[in-house]
């Protein structure tokens, strides 16, 4: 089973990022616990990066099609990415929303999400377990299936 693992806008800076709200990990680092993780519960990891929200659209319509899953932490993008949304909901995959930090304990503007509506689950506020987290649930949903 393939997983696309998506990170939005400012992700790249993990490690280096207001460490006190986003940790001290990179974003090397995250993923590879992430891939680590999905090859003990035979799943493949695709990852990828970007702070264009027309490039995550992209690699989600060039792959969607070779993936059974999304993990995906939108960044800022998951309080105004409309057009993200509509290719996650396009893509017909089950989608887990991931984020770092509390959001709902943020400023208020961070507290919506447009991507939530057609996410499986949102996990929020458990730094990188959040990650693993999404991945187990995601993976047990695709075993259930099969």
């Amino acid at each position: 089973m393939r997983i696309l693992l998506i990170h939005g806008p400012n992700l790249n800076m993990l490690g280096k990022r207001n460490r006190a709200i986003y940790g001290d990990q990179t974003l090397d680092e995250l993923e590879s616990l992430v891939i680590i993780r999905a090859e003990e519960l035979g799943a493949e990891i695709f990852t990828f990066q970007s702070n264009s929200e027309g490039e995550l659209i992209d690699f989600i319509q060039a792959k969607a099609s070779l993936a059974q899953g999304v993990i995906i932490n939108p960044g800022a993008l998951t309080h105004y990415g409309l057009s993200l949304r509509d290719a996650l909901e396009d893509s017909a995959l089950p989608v887990i929303e991931v984020h770092i930090s509390d959001i709902h304990a943020r400023e208020e503007w961070r507290r919506n999400s447009v991507i939530e509506p057609i996410a499986r689950k949102q996990i929020s506020g458990k730094g990188v377990q959040g990650y693993i987290e999404a991945l187990e649930i995601l993976v047990d949903e695709l075993k259930e299936k099969r």
